[in-house]
């Protein structure tokens, strides 16, 4: 028998061993279960929601219809989590930056500890952090923006008194998403091949401009993907929107008056204990809402890193 039929028939031997069948109905199994899950979730915000959607206008709390009610939802959602992100976004890019590349191997191993540590650090943690500490100190900022530049939209003001403004929560889940981007980041700048770098470096390129060159590029497809998972985690944010934004409803850019819109997570979190009958199906669509922008974006995400897969450090 020759070599490739040798091989062929221990092949055929290896796929019929009873411990792999098994590990491999394992996993398959795994695998299926979180489709399962994901549609059992689906199946029943739609179920429980579907009352809501074919309720009268005047039955939905506000009496203006469902959409009506879920929009001025949606928009400060993604208002605050897109205001987040813009903040997060650089600074985690420049922290990720100064981690592999900049810092002492001491320092660098010290921030990367701690910037894991603050992703474990509780959501209600930081809405009282930011509602003591964060809100009083951007009144004073606040009033500055409106002063000198009022004549945007965003901060026509008038400035809010308490300082618990859309702004202070953007920046509230702004250092929430921050370890979580970062980390991902710097795992990307970190599988940068050496070789691009060190060619980058004898062909005369300064350290800056190996960064623009080599690291910025090789990393690119993962600094989206870490803002898709930290802008996944800032729409779903609870507790800590709860506590500091003070919503009034409706729709507005301004950042810094005492008018702001409310979030789902927070409105469902804030509303659901005194709500029956429609007025519960309306918050359980919300969440379905929720649950659809969630989805699209982690989609999104996972598309980008499926992109980076044939131009990682392991291939």
């Amino acid at each position: 028998m020759s070599n490739t039929g040798q091989g062929a028939a221990t092949a055929r031997r290896v796929r019929k061993r009873p411990a792999d069948q098994a590990f491999r109905g394992i996993t398959t199994g795994a695998g299926v279960l979180i489709l399962v899950v994901l549609a059992g979730v689906a199946a029943f915000l739609l179920i429980e929601a579907w009352p809501s959607f074919v309720a009268p206008a005047e039955e939905i709390p506000g009496e203006g219809g469902l959409v009506l009610y879920i929009w001025p939802l949606v928009f400060g959602t993604l208002l605050a989590s897109v205001l987040a992100l813009v903040i997060a976004a650089p600074l985690a890019v420049l922290i990720a930056l100064f981690i592999t590349h900049y810092a002492p191997r001491k320092l660098a191993q010290f921030l990367g500890y701690v910037v894991d540590l603050l992703a474990a650090v509780p959501s209600i943690i930081y809405g009282l952090w930011g509602f003591t500490v964060l809100a009083p100190a951007t009144r004073g900022p606040a009033e500055w923006l409106h002063e000198y530049l009022g004549f945007i939209p965003l901060f026509a003001g008038p400035p809010s008194t308490t300082g618990r403004t859309m702004l202070t929560t953007a920046l509230v889940l702004a250092v929430m998403i921050l370890p979580i981007v970062t980390a991902v980041i710097r795992e990307a700048f970190l599988q940068t091949p050496k070789l691009h770098e060190e060619a980058s470096l004898a062909l005369g390129a300064t350290r800056l401009e190996m960064i623009r060159m080599a690291v910025l590029p090789f990393g690119s497809s993962s600094i989206i993907s870490g803002s898709m998972l930290g802008l996944g985690r800032a729409l779903g944010e609870t507790m800590a929107v709860a506590i500091v934004l003070s919503a009034s409803g409706g729709v507005t850019f301004n950042l810094i008056s005492s008018g702001n819109p409310a979030t789902i997570a927070a409105n469902i979190a804030l509303e659901f204990p005194e709500s029956s009958g429609v007025a519960i199906d309306t918050l359980i669509a919300s969440g379905l809402v929720l649950f659809a922008i969630t989805l699209v974006v982690n989609m999104i995400a996972r598309a980008v890193i499926n992109r980076r897969t044939d131009f990682s450090g392991a291939s």
